[in-house]
C-alpha cells in the first residue's frame, strides 16, 4: 500500500475524544424522537409504564412506532411481532458487519452488545472503528449508551409523562428531526464509490418498495440489494480499508505522548 493512501490511524483514546462530539450530535435528535415516540404511544392508549417498558426492554426505535400503529389497527400480537421483526431484520446485516471484528469478545458480552445495536450505534461505532483501524469495545459502548440508549429513554420518559399536554408532534415538524440527523450521520460514512453506490441504490430501491409494499419490506430489500449493487462495481486497490481487530491487539497507532 502506498504511503498516504489512508489518513493516519488514531489510537483508541484519541479516537474516543473525536467520537464524543458525534455522540452529542446524534443524542439530541434521538432524545427529541424519543419524546415523539412517548407522545405517540400515550395517544395510542399505552400507559406510561407500558410506553417506557417498550423503550427500556425491546429498544427498537422505528419498530416501536410501527408496533403502536399496528396496535391501533387492532392486529394480533403474533402479527405485530412478525411485522416488527421484518422491519428490524436490517440488524442482522449490522451484526454480520461487526461480528468479524469482535470475534475475540466473549459470546455473553456480544449478546449484551447486540441488545443495544441500533442504526445510530452501528453508524457511530463503524466510523469510530475506521478511525482506529481496529475494533474498540469501549468506543462501541460510548456510541450505543451515551449516543442512543440513554437519550432515547429520557425522551420517551418525558413524552410518556407529558401525555396529552402536547399537540400531535407531526404538526410541529419535530418528527423529521431524527431522520434528518441520521441521514447526516450516514453521509459521513460514505468515503468511497462503492459506499456511495450502495447508499444510492438502497435509497432508490427502498423508496420504490415503500410506495408499493410498505416500510417493512422496503427496509430489508434496500439493505440487501443496495450493497449487492455496490459489489458489482469493479474493485480498485485504493478502495481497500485496513482490517479491524479486537482491542486486545497492540495499540500500535497510539502516540507515545498520548495521555
Amino acid at each position: 500500500m502506498a504511503p498516504g493512501t489512508f489518513p493516519a490511524l488514531l489510537g483508541h483514546r484519541t479516537a474516543r475524544r473525536q467520537l464524543l462530539p458525534e455522540v452529542a450530535g446524534i443524542a439530541v435528535p434521538v432524545a427529541v424522537f424519543g419524546v415523539v415516540y412517548g407522545l405517540a404511544a400515550r395517544n395510542a392508549g399505552l400507559s406510561a409504564v407500558e410506553t417506557m417498558a417498550m423503550s427500556l426492554l425491546p429498544f427498537a426505535g422505528a419498530s416501536q412506532f410501527a408496533a403502536i400503529g399496528y396496535l391501533g389497527q387492532g392486529l394480533s400480537w403474533a402479527a405485530i411481532v412478525g411485522l416488527t421483526a421484518l422491519l428490524n431484520a436490517r440488524h442482522l446485516l449490522y451484526s454480520a458487519s461487526l461480528a468479524s471484528h469482535l470475534a475475540d469478545v466473549p459470546v455473553p458480552q456480544r449478546a449484551v452488545m447486540a441488545q443495544f445495536l441500533t442504526d445510530e450505534a452501528f453508524a457511530l461505532s463503524t466510523n469510530h472503528f475506521k478511525r482506529t483501524g481496529r475494533a474498540d469495545v469501549p468506543g462501541y459502548w460510548i456510541a450505543a449508551l451515551l449516543g442512543v440508549y440513554l437519550p432515547w429513554n429520557l425522551g420517551t420518559g418525558f413524552g410518556a409523562l407529558a401525555g396529552g399536554a402536547f399537540p400531535d408532534p407531526s404538526r410541529l415538524g419535530i418528527d423529521v428531526v431524527f431522520p434528518a440527523a441520521m441521514a447526516g450521520l450516514a453521509v459521513g460514512l460514505i468515503t468511497e464509490r462503492r459506499e456511495l453506490t450502495a447508499a444510492a441504490a438502497a435509497c432508490i430501491i427502498g423508496t420504490a418498495l415503500a410506495l408499493i409494499a410498505g416500510p417493512g419490506l422496503s427496509v430489508v430489500a434496500g439493505g440487501l440489494l443496495g450493497p449487492a449493487v455496490a459489489l458489482a462495481i469493479p474493485h480498485r486497490p485504493h478502495d481497500a480499508t485496513p482490517a479491524l481487530t479486537h482491542p486486545s491487539a497492540p495499540d500500535a497507532y497510539e502516540p507515545a505522548t498520548s495521555p
